[in-house]
């Protein structure tokens, strides 16, 4: 699913009204009936709605809500924001065609002094600002997003959160914070980053009927990683296969009172189907692989406790992952310098692999030629410096992917996986559940089997990142968000591979 930018969005508006042909009014009326069977769906047809409009066309848009909702004998306000203008022809032919309702009551705000007293119980809809925003809210539209703000009710948004961007920052910017954002036609930008979380709630893409060949045709620098892009992605078993064909696999991972980032880590490349696994881990951990992971196979370091020579014939695996818990200590850093000396197929690096290296920008670029990274925000700010906001650091892991030849995958919410080609992807799975110890090893044992079977770098990061979210959505849906551990999702990864096989 590509994600498009306003520009780009107004461009597909224009496409279906020239190619369809339809009028602009009659595609603000399919938007506006797209809204209304949302809320009519969802549940909220018993409250009273409070709808606020700006003069733009996103104001029209909520001028036609209220009409279909009033037609429907749902109770309706509208306060329109007054500065002595006219508004958009759109706009304008919304309202009249309100005034053939006399029994909604249109009120128009010009200062706080006409702010509403609302019920907590009653729905207020946001149709103040749409995509084409340009700079931020001030005077008596700042004051009035903060009286919405704080009124307690439940705040429905249309098109887009009034006070947000949607493709750079809203750092600073007076906001609307909705509970439901009710977008049209695809994904924007502001919806995917962190910063906006607290603003866009629950974000719903309502199918508007925009004409599909202009999505088709439109050049897209970021997309979301959906189940269809990760199907047409996936490479099916030959039944006559045998474990040398799908890698083998050399897992550099654990110290002393940190096994169980090995064991994660093995466990979740063994279920992504990596023919072949084998473990380096320091000599106390031999006994514990062993017994924890019988699948895999252990080579043990020199050192009892830690990671701090690879000195094994490295020509017979097809990949390496390494990091989960290997520690930081100057013997690892020493060992990692090494291999990157003799082994130039590529790598999975996270967690401390990644902590490693943050000092020492010189051996970044020592790293294999299409390896790829896994890091969190601070560790990714280790590497490169800190970034504003995060379209900043957005930004700067595309350039970083480019620059080094790497795939960067940015862990988050909407986790974001970079290209050294530049293009942008974001994962549509995930919960909150996730956020815990030990998701990370996971990943990166997703990662490592997935690149030993074949699949390229980029490949082997979008199909591991969603496939990794799902298993977490589907060990949320049997123990909570809050109840999951990593283990969890290690057990929901066979589960989550039959999405291949599913209609």
């Amino acid at each position: 699913m590509k994600v498009l930018s306003a520009d780009k969005i107004r461009e597909w508006d224009q496409y279906t009204i020239s190619h369809e042909p339809v009028s602009s009014i009659e595609l603000m009326e399919r938007a506006a009936r797209a809204c209304v069977q949302w809320i009519e769906k969802t549940g909220y047809q018993e409250q009273h709605f409070n709808i606020f409009c700006g003069k733009g066309n996103n104001g029209g848009d909520g001028l036609a809500i209220a009409r279909l909702l009033t037609a429907r004998k749902y109770p309706v306000k509208v306060f329109i924001l007054e500065f002595g203008h006219k508004g958009t022809d759109d706009f304008q032919v919304n309202l009249a065609r309100l005034h053939e309702y006399p029994e909604v009551e249109i009120k128009f705000i010009q200062s706080n002094d006409h702010f509403p007293s609302l019920d907590k119980d009653e729905i207020i809809i946001d149709a103040l600002f749409g995509s084409g925003l340009n700079r931020g809210l001030e005077g008596v539209t700042a004051e009035l997003v903060d009286h919405l703000n704080n009124t307690g009710c439940r705040v429905i948004s249309v098109d887009i959160p009034s006070g947000l961007f949607v493709d750079r920052s809203s750092k600073g910017n007076k906001v609307i914070r909705a509970d439901h954002t009710l977008a049209f036609q695809c994904y924007k930008p502001a919806f995917l980053v962190a910063e906006n979380g607290p603003y866009t709630g629950d974000v719903a893409i309502l199918d508007i009927g925009l004409h599909p060949d202009f999505y088709r045709i439109a050049n897209a620098e970021m997309e979301m990683i959906d189940k269809e892009h990760v199907r047409s992605l996936y490479k099916p078993r030959n039944r006559f296969a045998h474990k040398g064909k799908f890698g083998h696999v050399l897992l550099i991972v654990g110290s002393h009172g940190k096994m169980g980032a090995a064991i994660l880590t093995a466990k979740a490349c063994l279920r992504c189907g990596a023919g072949l696994v084998t473990c380096h881990v320091p000599k106390s951990g031999y006994e514990i692989m062993q017994s924890s992971v019988p699948e895999a196979m252990v080579i043990t370091d020199p050192n009892n406790s830690m990671i701090t020579k690879i000195d094994e014939d490295l020509s017979k695996y097809n990949v390496i992952g390494i990091g989960p818990g290997i520690g930081t200590v100057r013997e690892t850093k020493q060992a990692l310098q090494e291999l990157f000396k003799t082994f130039q197929k590529p790598m999975v690096l996270d967690a401390d692999a990644l902590n490693c290296l943050a000092s020492e920008y010189k051996l970044i670029k020592q790293i294999p030629p299409g390896s790829i990274l896994t890091p969190h925000p601070k560790e990714f700010e280790r590497w490169f410096g800190e970034s504003k906001n995060d379209f900043e650091r957005i930004e700067l892991a595309r350039q970083k992917a480019n620059e080094l030849n790497l795939v960067i995958i940015l862990k988050g919410h909407h986790t974001l996986v970079a290209s050294p080609g530049g293009k942008l992807y974001f994962n549509s799975t995930g919960n909150p559940g996730m956020a815990k110890a030990g998701t990370g090893d996971v990943l990166t044992g997703v990662l490592s089997g997935l690149l030993a079977q074949g699949y390229s770098s980029f490949d082997a990061a979008l199909l591991g990142v969603y496939l990794h979210g799902l298993a977490g959505d589907l060990a949320a849906e049997n123990f909570s968000e809050e109840g999951i551990i990593a283990t969890d999702i290690i057990n929901q990864l066979a589960q989550s591979f039959k999405i291949f096989n599913s209609n």
